[in-house]
């Protein structure tokens, strides 16, 4: 099974950037979409073969997931037990033998301004995934706003503290992991440098790639062994962030 993953920061204006020929070409099994800043009558891609799924925030413009899958899922449902539904962030699709939770995790904003929101978001998306687990296995993708580790950004030391590389961050997602789930990439390439999914468009940073490494594929620990490949699609355009990648047996 192949699963992708993109923050597409604007669903309208990438459309007019080539995404239908990479989504075509990708040709994924289930394709994940956050920051899709669309209300459900203004989504003009409806694919052949798709089932397609949408949550749009209530504030016009902002935030937004969305999930075309091959196979309907057995179920779907949206925000996390019944919370977080104004923004629009949390997709889960439950499928024969795995969860589906498509993500675009809270950005904790300059000065860590909504860092507390993010932490109780964190807290409650660990314990909902956890309570999945229990039923069958998951995968967990999208935007998680958060570079793990220093290898997971260009320039660790700088940002140091900030929305994306502070501590209270990080720890969280050490906390997910010791959770009992994966990192996809990571459990194949523990070492590789320079592997990001975002960069500012600021500096010239896409070409320079001093980037993030923020957009994942989470699997619980027992699908880790049924991990064929974790890519990233550094050379796909039309967003700030590029394309994530799963293969799973």
């Amino acid at each position: 099974m192949k699963l992708i993953s993109w923050n597409v920061n604007g669903f309208r204006a990438v459309l007019k950037k080539g995404f239908e020929d990479f989504f075509c070409s990708a040709d994924a099994d289930v394709f994940c979409l956050q920051e899709t800043k669309l209300q459900p009558e203004q989504a003009e891609f409806s694919p052949e073969g798709y089932h397609r799924y949408l949550f749009s925030a209530e504030k016009k413009g902002y935030s937004g997931t969305a999930v075309y899958s091959k196979q309907e899922p057995l179920s779907v449902s949206y925000g996390i037990g019944g919370k977080y539904m104004d923004e629009g962030r949390v997709i889960t699709c439950e499928y024969g033998n795995f969860f589906l939770v498509c993500c675009y995790v809270p950005n904790s904003q300059d000065g860590l301004k909504r860092l507390d929101y993010r932490m109780q978001f964190e807290d409650d998306m660990r314990e909902y995934l956890c309570s999945l687990d229990r039923t069958k296995p998951v995968i967990y993708t999208g935007d998680l706003n958060v570079a793990h580790e220093e290898i997971d950004l260009k320039n660790p030391g700088p940002n140091r503290g900030s929305a994306g590389f502070s501590d209270e961050e990080r720890a969280k997602m050490t906390e997910l992991l010791a959770a009992g789930f994966t990192d996809s990439f990571r459990r194949l390439y523990p070492d590789r440098t320079g592997a990001y999914s975002w960069w500012s468009y600021r500096f010239n940073a896409r070409k320079n790639n001093a980037g993030w490494r923020i957009d994942y594929f989470i699997v619980s620990d027992r699908l880790a062994e049924r991990i064929r490949e974790a890519e990233i699609y550094s050379d796909i355009m039309g967003s700030d962030h590029c394309p994530v990648g799963l293969v799973i047996e």
